[in-house]
């Protein structure tokens, strides 16, 4: 019996089993470790799902990103080391996940997260146990940027990118069905690109439009006005709760967030906290807003380019390009506040 599998969404379950039919058990001792089992608590939209600036309420854990991530490694390669490495490349996420990186200064890159990941991994003594019987070797599951197909730079399209592109149009966001998701993702296969590297990409040039239609809106939402308000204003809460010395940067990767979002609401922030909580719309200005608290800054800009049949879709296709260079063009030049001051 499986911790993690047996007690799994009906709708996880279908989107999984559109990642691979054959699901592999043997993932299962690994899924159920203590420091996997804590990303089950971890939200995959970064905290934003706790305020009614957002829509979505379904609850997509960074656990299930994970495991969706090692699903498609699996199924295209077949190898484990690839898998686990695509299994652990967020392990070391803390809760509210991204939140963290606004929190360290690097909201443009959004990789700060992951330093942990090898100390992590290399102090689970149930993982390294397992790892040992596997034959595997710590080096080889520690840092998924080794595997093109788990990792690779925007604009590519790689195992990780994909699945959160697939699980946000599908489940939190509501963009797709299970029946697209599963047309787009049964026309994709291992290509080479213009670098001579391996990439995922599409045989059919329709189905890749399509995804690009999808994933375009998905790109504007990841970084849009509520969206770098959020993480920011979370950032921040967290970083005057550690000031106060009323939360460590430790408890990040030890307590759920709901736990923390208790500590916030029996703190000094909690009147701000549900105001941010309740809001329905965000406001914009060209100008600082006075005696407020605004956020003023980009975001990492998350797109896709995909390859269809060995070549980007922005070469051969105007559609695509259009959608892709309309998204570039997304404006984050605005303060953004709601009527409420931080201090």
């Amino acid at each position: 019996m499986s911790k993690y599998y047996d007690n799994l969404n009906k709708k996880i379950k279908d989107y999984f089993e559109i990642l691979e039919k054959d699901y592999p058990k043997w993932l299962n001792k690994y899924i159920d470790t203590k420091e996997l089992l804590f990303q089950q608590y971890i939200s995959l939209t970064c905290g934003t799902i706790y305020s009614n600036l957002f829509e979505s309420k379904f609850f997509y854990s960074n656990l299930d990103h994970s495991i969706g991530v090692a699903l498609i490694i699996w199924h295209f390669t077949h190898d484990k080391k690839q898998t686990l490495a695509g299994l652990f490349h967020d392990i070391a996420t803390p809760a509210f996940k991204h939140c963290i990186d606004f929190l360290n200064g690097d909201y443009m890159d959004q990789e700060s997260i992951e330093d942990l990941t090898t100390e992590i991994i290399k102090n689970s003594k149930k993982i390294m146990t397992l790892l040992e019987k596997d034959n595997i070797k710590l080096e080889e599951v520690d840092n998924y940027h080794l595997y093109p197909i788990a990792d690779n730079d925007t604009p590519k399209l790689s195992a990780d990118r994909l699945e959160y592109s697939l699980s946000n149009a599908l489940l939190t966001y509501e963009l797709s069905d299970l029946k697209s998701i599963k047309e787009i993702y049964n026309d994709i296969e291992i290509q080479t690109n213009e670098e001579n590297i391996l990439e995922l990409g599409f045989k059919t040039k329709s189905v890749a439009r399509n995804f690009v239609k999808i994933t375009t809106k998905l790109s504007i939402i990841y970084r849009e006005d509520k969206t770098r308000y959020s993480m920011q204003f979370i950032a921040d809460i967290l970083k005057r709760l550690s000031d106060d010395e009323k939360i460590t940067k430790g408890d990040l990767y030890k307590l759920k967030e709901k736990e923390i979002i208790k500590i916030i609401e029996n703190s000094k922030y909690k009147d701000i906290f549900l105001l941010w909580k309740n809001a329905k719309k965000i406001k914009v200005s060209k100008e600082i807003p006075n005696n407020f608290y605004y956020v003023h800054h980009g975001a990492k800009v998350r797109y896709i380019d995909p390859l269809v049949n060995g070549e980007r879709i922005s070469k051969c296709c105007k559609l695509a390009n259009n959608m892709i260079n309309k998204n570039l063009s997304y404006n984050m030049d605005n303060y953004v506040y709601l009527d409420f001051n931080i201090d």
